[in-house]
């Protein structure tokens, strides 16, 4: 059985580092290491001595200029010390299968960079932004995420509901036309929508999809199913004490370590 090991980057106003690699470690990866980006730069740390890399939620660059467009910026354009483009590096990580997990900031990160939603293996491309929630403010507030059972992410498989808190302002998916929107939908590249909580349907209805997300989108995966980006927050609900309603008896939906259980499962037996 493989060993895996798992990269959490952090820095630049990433804060929620520490959680989520503990939920890594929760979840069975042998080796978890939280790094920040510019030991990336400098050559201290390779990606390619991981399989599992996420990028954590937080508020990079303090969200000046949209949320992680800056970092996007950064990562597309960074050189490494020696001089070779960061984003190569990237590159090389998702073509040799590695899995990428990107939890709210991280996943404006990946549809910004144009890692998400990767239309025909096309990395880098952007088709995809997510923007200011219809409530015109900041949403802190436990949801109910279905996921999709056609969808090729294993992070997902397996799953039906779930609940997780989502913290955001900018959490609304913005598709640049209509045949994109349709693609995400007809490729399965949905892979997680906010649902009603009593029907498990799909929904737009406030406050049940907190953002306005078309098609209640919550999270996209890519066509390979090894790359997730979702808004809610599985790492804060890597126990059941988490949920405010544990003590009610009325808890319902396993913690999101499922997410990443999954995730060392599948690198396990690959």
């Amino acid at each position: 059985m493989v060993t895996v090991s798992t990269i959490v980057l952090t820095g630049y106003g990433t804060n929620s580092h520490i959680e989520t690699a503990h939920t890594a470690r929760l979840a069975g990866s042998e080796k978890v290491d939280i790094v920040h980006f510019a030991d990336l730069v400098r050559g201290d740390v390779r990606l390619a001595d991981y399989q599992f890399l996420i990028f954590p939620g937080g508020f990079l660059d303090g969200d000046d200029l949209g949320a992680a467009q800056t970092a996007a910026v950064r990562w597309r354009y960074q050189q490494k010390n020696d001089g070779t483009p960061l984003l190569d590096e990237l590159k090389t990580f998702l073509d040799a299968g590695g899995l990428v997990l990107g939890i709210c900031n991280g996943f404006q990160l990946l549809v910004k960079l144009g890692v998400l939603p990767a239309f025909d293996q096309q990395w880098f491309s952007r088709h995809v932004s997510l923007g200011q929630n219809d409530s015109a403010r900041f949403e802190d507030r436990w949801v109910t995420l279905l996921p999709n059972p056609q969808s090729p992410c294993v992070f997902t498989t397996g799953l039906q509901k779930l609940a997780m808190p989502v913290r955001h302002g900018e959490g609304k998916i913005v598709c640049e036309n209509e045949a994109c929107l349709k693609r995400l939908q007809d490729e399965n590249l949905i892979a997680l929508q906010y649902a009603d909580p009593e029907t498990l349907a799909p929904t737009q209805h406030y406050p049940e999809n907190p953002n306005g997300s078309p098609l209640g989108i919550a999270g996209l995966t890519d066509p390979t199913g090894h790359v997730l980006g979702l808004m809610p927050h599985p790492e804060a609900f890597h126990h059941v004490t988490n949920h405010p309603r544990w003590t009610q008896g009325m808890l319902d939906s396993p913690p999101g370590t499922l997410l990443f259980s999954n995730a060392v499962r599948y690198l396990q037996n690959c």
